[in-house]
């Protein structure tokens, strides 16, 4: 079985309801789900901490929304292999949203027979599907150190092709606007 559609969590108000204990009595949630972003920080972050890499970029949220573990991925893995192909190694890229919230399905089934094999509403909490980072306006979710003005123009064409992959709105800030904002 796929994995449910991301509206079915994405644009929701979001609060975490979710509680692992030591003590397996009092834990909501039996298992974690394992991570799916493999890397976090990619490229060579030396030439960022010595000053080599001069363009910054940071993609922020600019609403509230839940974005899923797989599609930071997709969209990690797009861009990760955008970056190495034309400057190999001559940049950093960082994924700064963290996924920790655990999504729950309940599964329902349907068809002849069904009703036998399951509870409704009832043990509703559901069993966990998936993870995904909760993200509010101006929440950082990636950031770009660059070497030149060939490598941004590439870094926000490559952005305008991974932003449907996410579910809510995001804008990219250079260096000068995010001093500006905070």
């Amino acid at each position: 079985m796929g994995l449910r559609k991301a509206s079915s969590y994405s644009k929701r108000k979001v609060v975490p309801y979710t509680r692992v204990s030591k003590k397996k009595g009092k834990s909501f949630i039996k298992t974690v789900p394992p991570q799916k972003i493999v890397k976090f920080t990619m490229g060579n972050e030396s030439l960022y901490n010595n000053g080599k890499l001069p363009i910054q970029l940071t993609v922020i949220s600019t609403e509230n929304a839940q974005i899923r573990h797989n599609a930071l991925e997709a969209c990690r893995q797009y861009i990760n292999k955008k970056l190495e192909t034309d400057f190999a190694g001559q940049y950093l890229f960082k994924v700064l949203a963290v996924p920790h919230h655990i999504q729950r399905e309940n599964k329902m089934l349907t068809g002849a027979g069904a009703d036998r094999m399951q509870t409704g509403m009832q043990l509703s909490f559901g069993k966990t599907s998936g993870k995904a980072a909760i993200v509010k306006p101006g929440t950082r979710v990636f950031f770009f150190a660059l070497p030149n003005q060939k490598a941004e123009r590439l870094i926000r064409d490559t952005l305008r092709r991974v932003f449907p992959k996410l579910p809510c709105r995001m804008r990219v800030l250079s260096k000068t606007e995010v001093v500006l904002k905070h």
